[in-house]
Parts: C-alpha cells; structure tokens; sequence
C-alpha cells in the first residue's frame, strides 16, 4: 500500500479487501476486544483475564507479554494498540500494593478512550476450579442486571451499560432455544458486585415448556467498584448516534405496547345510520303501498278478485 497526500491507496487486492473491512459501514463489525496485563499482575489477574478471555473467544485478541502503561494516565498506548487490532473495547490487568488485583474495563470511540471503569477482585473462583461442563466456545450469553444500583447510581448505570457491550456478542436475527443455555448474571448490593455464570438446562416438565434449572459453570467474581473515567454527556450521545439510513421509518397511526403487540388506529367519516346495510330479512323488508293495502284487506295479490264490467 502507498499513502499520497493522506490517503492510503491499496495496490493489492488482499490490502484493498483489509481497507475495505476497515472502512465505516452503516452495520458495523462485531465490536472486538483487547485482553491485556500490566507491568505488574498477579497469579489471580493472570488466570482471571484468561478466564474472560475464554467467555470473549473468537471475538477477543489475548496479549501475553506485559504493558508497562497506566490507562488513567496515558491512554496513547491503548489508542495505538485499537487501531492495529481494529479493537473498540479492552480489559486491562494490573496489581500493586495501592490497588491489588485490579482490572480495568473500558471501551473506545474512533480509537480514542470513551469509558474507563476500574473494578478490584475480592473474590474469584476460575473455570477450572468449578467442576462442570462448560458451554462451547461463542455462545452468545444472556445478561441479568439485579440491584437498584444499576438503575439509580450514575457509575453503575455506565457500568451496566460497558458490561453490556463488552459480553453481549454478535447481533443475530434469531436465537434456537436451545442456543439460551448460557446466563451472565451481574448483581449490585451493598457497594458490591457479583457476577456469577451459569449454564441453563432444559429439563422435562410434562408439558410444552420445559423446566429450566440452572448450573454453576464459572467464573465467579467479587467486585469493588475503584476509580472511573467516563465521557461527558455530548461525547455520550455522539459515540451513540445512528446514522440515517439505519433508522426505522415511523409509519403513521402505529405504536406497540411493552409486549411488543402492535396496534393500528383508523380514522373513519360519521357515519349515517339510516343508511346503514344491514342483514336482509323478509320481516325487515320495506313495503309499499299496494303491499300495505293487501296486508290490510288480508288477502293476497295473487288470488284479489277483480271486477270485469
């Protein structure tokens, strides 16, 4: 590839097929992560990035050797490590006497850092210690949020909706259902926050629906919520801004209930009632006069006698 005057002109087909694959679209590609450590982790840290690293598979690039970089106080090498990677979110590891067992969850907008949130474990069991089958590699999970918190408090508000970005997978049309066999569960109490995982087993229950019942699988975290760095309201709103094209066209005198039922309303004209068509019955019938002269002599028109001069 050539680059002239700020444009990079490809000279392969190969590098024309990358170009395009990084050029904007208005669907865009599934957001992928960066997994990376600090200049100094522990053995917990270590084990617990590959552990989200292994719920994130395909979608997620691992980097084994360390980054001595802090992200709250010089993000360059992150923005430089999203652009090589095409990556807009990254998880990053790191422990020290200040701050053990730290991990700091953040995402990008145009390569730049939007939303930092860094959470401490206090508890944490990896997959390898819960002896359970696990679910295969790129289930798209089912995420819960409990607790007030994340519906009050304006941390854990960006906090759920980070979480959300980061685990929610790719967006598909449809879902089997027996493709709903994987549940991230995040709960907010008491200043912390539990996530918890676990695999939905369908059991029969004598009936159509099927019981569910669900199984500890792993990992499981205990978080501390520490320091946070979140974009201002604008930037917000501009990173979450659709273009035009992907907008649904609102149709008229339609709107849908929380069920998702839809309803129409019609606008009608008023309506004459005298004129109104109605089901044709022989006592209904309207009569004329010769009709009405029959019914009072009580005979019938077929059999009046009429005078012959």
């Amino acid at each position: 590839m050539k680059q002239k005057e700020g444009v990079i002109k490809p000279k392969t087909k190969r590098a024309k097929r990358f170009l395009d694959n990084r050029a904007p679209k208005l669907t865009e590609n599934v957001k992928n992560a960066m997994i990376m450590k600090g200049g100094n982790t522990s053995m917990t840290v270590t084990q617990a990035l590959k552990d989200i690293y292994a719920l994130k598979k395909p979608c997620a690039v691992l980097y084994k050797k360390k980054n001595i970089t802090r992200p709250f106080e010089d993000s360059t090498s992150l923005e430089f490590f999203s652009k090589k990677t095409d990556s807009s979110l990254f998880l990053f590891g790191s422990h020290n006497k200040k701050r053990p067992n730290n991990l700091i969850f953040g995402r990008l907008f145009d390569f730049h850092v939007l939303d930092m949130i860094e959470l401490g474990i206090e508890k944490y069991n990896s997959l390898s210690e819960i002896k359970s089958s696990k679910c295969p590699e790129g289930t798209k999970p089912m995420l819960v949020f409990a607790g007030e918190a994340f519906d009050h408090d304006n941390d854990h508000k960006r906090l759920k909706s980070l979480l959300t970005d980061f685990f929610r997978g790719p967006v598909v049309p449809s879902v089997r259902l027996a493709g709903l066999e994987h549940v991230l569960h995040f709960t907010a109490l008491e200043g912390k926050i539990y996530m918890r995982s676990y695999r939905s087993l369908l059991k029969k229950s004598g009936c159509r629906t099927p019981r569910i019942e669900l199984e500890e699988i792993g990992p499981s975290f205990d978080f501390v919520l520490r320091r946070t760095h979140l974009a201002s309201d604008d930037l917000y709103k501009t990173a979450h801004r659709q273009p035009k094209a992907l907008k649904p066209k609102k149709k008229k005198n339609i709107s849908h209930d929380t069920f998702g039922t839809k309803f129409g309303r019609l606008h009608m004209q008023k309506q004459d009632l005298a004129k109104l068509q109605t089901r044709k019955m022989k006592g209904l019938r309207k009569r004329g006069p010769a009709a009405a002269a029959v019914v009072e002599g009580e005979t019938s028109p077929k059999t009046a006698k009429v005078e012959v001069e």
